[in-house]
């Protein structure tokens, strides 16, 4: 069966190395308004997004993500934007509902051409003080966690292959 959506999130692959150009803002627009249709719980559309374009932040929160691994490299691969996905604490589907919103914006960003990455310890860092007053200085409640960052940027190098799949991922039960 051959579906262009289909072959999209079929060939989507996370990019580990970026241009240093900034994405254009409505490609970043674009991005964000699909992250907002994703499915969540009882449509209450809980999660917030908060899309990072000043250098100095960015720089910032990849400083930040690399002490919760205790390392100095940079964990956004140099990627020029950040989009951190906050869950809402309160719901019961808090880590769904945001998850829901990553793979939007990463089948979005691919549709686009841009690269992208799911990238981990969201959690870690906005629970740090640090983090608590960047979630107070954007105006994240409180009760909001830190579930997944979203990187993107125009891709530097050659588009990667996917793996072959492993035979026994799928089992269907008849």
């Amino acid at each position: 069966m051959e579906n262009i959506v289909l072959e999209s999130l079929k060939s989507r692959r996370s990019i580990r190395k970026y241009k240093q150009e900034p994405i254009k803002k409505e490609e970043l627009e674009a991005i964000l308004e699909a992250g907002a249709y994703a499915p969540t719980g009882m449509g209450k559309q809980a999660p917030l997004m908060v899309a990072v374009t000043n250098p100095d932040t960015v720089a910032l929160l990849s400083k930040l993500n690399a002490q919760v691994m205790n390392g100095a490299q940079d964990p956004f691969y140099g990627a020029p934007v950040v989009i951190i996905v906050f869950g809402n604490g309160e719901s019961n589907n808090c880590v769904q509902d945001a998850s829901c919103v990553m793979s939007n914006l990463l089948n979005a960003a691919h549709a686009l051409n841009i690269g992208s990455c799911w990238i981990n310890r969201a959690k870690e860092v906005f629970e740090s003080d640090e983090g608590k007053a960047l979630k107070k200085q954007w105006g994240i409640p409180e009760h909001y966690i830190g579930v997944a960052n979203c990187i993107l940027g125009y891709i530097d190098g050659p588009y990667p292959k996917a793996k072959e799949r492993k035979e026994d991922y799928i089992r269907i039960i008849e």
